[in-house]
């Protein structure tokens, strides 16, 4: 009883005091059914000194919250992503031959490149070297090749999320493909087993097959195997043959700064290649230098004497201007077959006796005549009607650069470019018997003038065409205006951007000498523009035909424009700028010279043959007064004469004949231009106030030596006398073409 009576009377800690009744109990504020006010006042005086708590409080219990939700939805997003993206893998896994039949082909093939006559014209693949093991070669290839290409190579699985990821980001956040996340497991098994195609299915079996890679070899085999197969650029496939091609020594000795280019050249082989783009090459090399240093594979010190000592290749390899021939083949075949994994030949179009005869009648203008005329580099192709590549000189010597100028060098044609202004300008309506004003003209701040600053008043525009008049031209470019003479060119042929203001009646923008050449085939072949190729099949060792070539010919141009085009341009050859090309075939072209002579072109054809040939430099500086009616029309026939030696003599497609003299009208411009100011020297007869007479086309006398070199830019001087009607700017230009990029490109980089 003591005990209890005790543990009534003790205080409690947990509450507040207790009272104690009559009865003997004792009675707490939370057993009251109405709690007193001095509780109340001190509950409420408690709730008034703390509300920010509470408010806080629930503050942080709702920021927590929807952080929490947040992270549940990434969570649950993140789970079916995965689900989705092994979906995706089991899918295209299962298109994929069993594992177990999985295994590795043999090393890199030969490709035997024959000519149309039968004749060898090169060997690529593997002929340029053996393979060598890793312990063989100089140690610095494959350091320099991860430091640059994968530098997580010994760590990863196969895949490097890593890596994948960075290039992701980059990607995406500059809107294009710029970085690639392919592990160099990824490149070996894209190489050994897959087609170059960038789709969703390809990635994920080249991810699939380097998992199966990793698995079934070690790292070192792995590397062995990718560096005795990837492409170095210039017909090289592997280490040996990279090394012999531009060091002329093995894999075993090459040193620190060969190490870093041959490593370079992987991320673009035949743009990096130094037989091709030297300064281009160096560049990428000291990138790989700078990051074996950041890798700690050399010391500051190896990389201060490499920088200074770059790498230098070997004068000749492979001779004979038939190798930019077998160049231009194998970069094409990836895109006719795929990967080459067994012994193939090619069967090409060139005739080995006509690239010959194109490459002596090179050399020897130049050799003749380069020192003297300040012209040390030449390029000539020829074109048959299907659309067949004959013969193609890509440059002086191959031996000392293997440079191709006439698919890669983009120069500025000159007045080799008129004819497509003349052509829009016929299909506008006009007629070779049309006639303007050959006289000093202002358009903007843009002052054309003609070589020589010569003008011969009133001419037909065959005439024009055939003296290469400039102001005419640049009078029918702001006629038509300049996007229907863009139109024109590229529904020729012509593939790069030209930009299209007035003075591309003059050829301001740059194109190719192949480009060019191919764009003239139409007139020589009726209208119709084929697919140029240098490839007409491809058969295995065994005989069995891997691709050929069956392709048509839509027509871009109608007959009768081809027959005016024709007779115009055969002036050019009679009595205009290119009288040194004539022979003993019915033969029509136009002459081309930039400013300064730093190009000179002659574009000519007959029913046989179309033939573009340029002279000029690399470094852009200018000849001495060559024009395209000097060595480009020289070395044209010579070449078109051996070439049609023994072919029966075939007249050019389309017919068309000029109006008589007595009855030629000069064509209405249109409703906005008035007619240019008569010039007094121009003799024209004159029946009645709106018919004006002119004489008929190749009836001037010939221009002594007129051409489109010389002609005044944009801000150049000339003559201040301006055409009296509306001109639009001369900066007037189209949008630029940009390559379409897949979002594929842009995640994953390959």
């Amino acid at each position: 009883m003591a005990n209890r009576r005790d543990s009534r009377i003790e205080p409690s800690f947990e509450g507040p005091p207790r009272a104690k009744s009559s009865a003997g109990f004792s009675l707490s504020e939370e057993d009251r059914v109405v709690p007193s006010n001095r509780n109340t006042s001190a509950k409420r005086q408690s709730a008034r000194t703390k509300p920010s708590r509470r408010g806080r409080g629930k503050s942080r219990r709702g920021l927590f919250g929807v952080l929490g939700r947040l992270a549940y939805w990434c969570f649950v997003l993140a789970i079916w992503g995965a689900i989705a993206a092994a979906g995706i893998v089991v899918y295209y896994g299962a298109k994929m031959p069993a594992a177990t039949t999985w295994a590795i082909p043999d090393r890199a093939p030969n490709i035997r490149i024959v000519s149309v006559d039968g004749k060898l014209l090169a060997n690529r693949g593997m002929s340029g070297g053996e393979a060598v093991g890793l312990h063989q070669m100089s140690t610095y290839i494959p350091e320099a090749v991860i430091a640059i290409e994968d530098r997580r190579f010994y760590s990863h699985l196969g895949i490097d999320p890593i890596g994948l990821s960075r290039a992701m980001v980059a990607n995406v956040v500059g809107g294009r493909f710029s970085q690639g996340g392919s592990t160099l497991t990824q490149q070996l098994a894209k190489n050994l087993f897959l087609t170059p195609d960038r789709t969703l299915e390809r990635k994920v079996q080249e991810v699939l097959l380097a998992l199966w890679l990793e698995h079934k070899h070690t790292k070192d085999q792995i590397l062995e195997m990718y560096l005795n197969r990837v492409y170095f650029g210039s017909g090289a496939y592997g280490v040996e043959a990279a090394s012999r091609r531009y060091f002329g020594k093995s894999a075993r000795d090459v040193t620190l700064p060969e190490a870093a280019l041959l490593a370079g050249l992987l991320k673009a082989p035949s743009r990096l290649s130094p037989a091709r783009d030297p300064k281009a090459a160096e560049q990428r090399s000291q990138l790989v230098l700078a990051a074996m240093r950041d890798e700690g594979k050399i010391s500051a010190k190896e990389l201060t004497t490499a920088m200074s000592a770059p790498a230098s290749r070997v004068a000749s390899y492979w001779t004979g201007s038939e190798n930019y021939v077998a160049d231009a083949i194998v970069e094409e075949l990836p895109d006719l077959i795929g990967d080459v994994r067994g012994d193939i030949i090619v069967d090409a179009t060139v005739d080995l006796t006509l690239q010959k005869l194109a490459e002596q009648s090179i050399r020897r203008l130049i050799d003749g005549s380069g020192k003297k005329l300040n012209a040390s580099q030449g390029v000539l192709v020829s074109i048959d009607n299907s659309g067949a590549v004959r013969a193609m000189v890509g440059g002086y010597d191959y031996s000392t650069s293997q440079f191709d100028r006439a698919s890669e060098a983009r120069r500025q044609p000159g007045s080799a470019f008129k004819p497509f202004v003349y052509m829009a300008a016929l299909e506008a309506g006009r007629t070779p018997d049309s006639v303007r004003n050959d006289a000093p003209i202002k358009i903007g701040k843009w002052t054309p003038t003609n070589y020589g600053g010569k003008y011969f008043g009133k001419v037909t525009l065959a005439t024009a065409l055939a003296k290469s008049l400039n102001s005419v031209a640049a009078q029918l470019t702001m006629e038509v205006g300049p996007d229907a003479v863009v139109e024109a060119a590229h529904r020729m042929g012509v593939q790069s951007d030209l930009t299209a203001n007035t003075s591309i009646a003059l050829g301001t923008s740059e194109v190719t000498p192949l480009e060019l050449t191919s764009a003239y085939v139409p007139f020589a072949n009726g209208g119709y523009r084929p697919d140029v190729h240098f490839i007409r099949r491809v058969t295995t060792a065994e005989g069995k035909v891997l691709y050929d070539n069956n392709g048509g010919a839509p027509r871009v141009v109608k007959p009768e424009i081809v027959g005016m085009m024709n007779s115009m341009m055969m002036g050019t050859v009679e009595i205009g700028t290119a009288r040194k090309a004539a022979f003993a075939w019915p033969a029509a072209g136009k002459t081309g010279t930039s400013q300064n002579s730093r190009d000179a072109w002659f574009i000519g054809y007959t029913a046989n043959l179309t033939t573009g040939v340029w002279f000029g430099n690399d470094d852009g500086g200018p000849m001495k007064k060559v024009t395209g009616g000097a060595l480009p029309a020289q070395a044209w026939h010579e070449f078109m004469v051996a070439a049609h030696e023994g072919v029966p003599v075939r007249p050019l497609p389309g017919t068309w004949r000029s109006t008589p003299a007595d009855t030629i009208v000069q064509d209405e411009l249109p409703p906005n231009m008035a007619q240019p100011a008569p010039m007094p020297s121009a003799s024209v007869s004159q029946s009645a106030p709106s018919a004006q007479k002119a004489s008929p086309p190749r009836a001037v006398r010939p221009a002594e030596t007129v051409d489109a070199g010389g002609f005044g830019m944009p801000g150049g001087g000339g003559t201040t006398a301006s055409i009296k009607r509306p001109v639009p700017p001369a900066d007037v230009g189209g949008p630029v073409k940009k390559r379409q990029t897949s979002i594929l490109d842009i995640l994953t980089g390959g």
